[in-house]
């Protein structure tokens, strides 16, 4: 299956948002199963969440969009952006090496 990242960028003083929303988010994404790799949130120059970076397996664009739209922060209205991208996986624990 292809990988895709998400950039997501939060509103602008949006943390107090990110942190009641960030259970359901946390459970939406390890509900993923195998397709949810990594995930993380951006810091700003203080050490406070400023974003979210995932990557995640999807079928295709669409599929991630779709991912992307229903997880809980999205809903919530936390994000002011949302950029995917397809990647591939060249390095890391997640890629084979045989």
């Amino acid at each position: 299956m292809p990988n895709f990242i998400l950039i997501c960028r939060d509103k602008p003083n949006s943390l107090d948002l990110r942190m009641e929303t960030r259970p359901a988010h946390l459970d939406y994404f390890n509900a993923y199963g195998p397709g949810g790799l990594v995930a993380g949130p951006m810091l700003d120059d203080n050490g406070k969440p400023k974003g979210s970076v995932l990557i995640i397996e999807a079928e295709d664009q669409a599929a991630a969009e779709a991912f992307a739209q229903n997880d809980p922060y999205a809903k919530a209205g936390l994000f002011e952006s949302v950029e995917i991208q397809p990647m591939a996986l060249a390095a890391g624990a997640f890629v084979s090496k045989t």
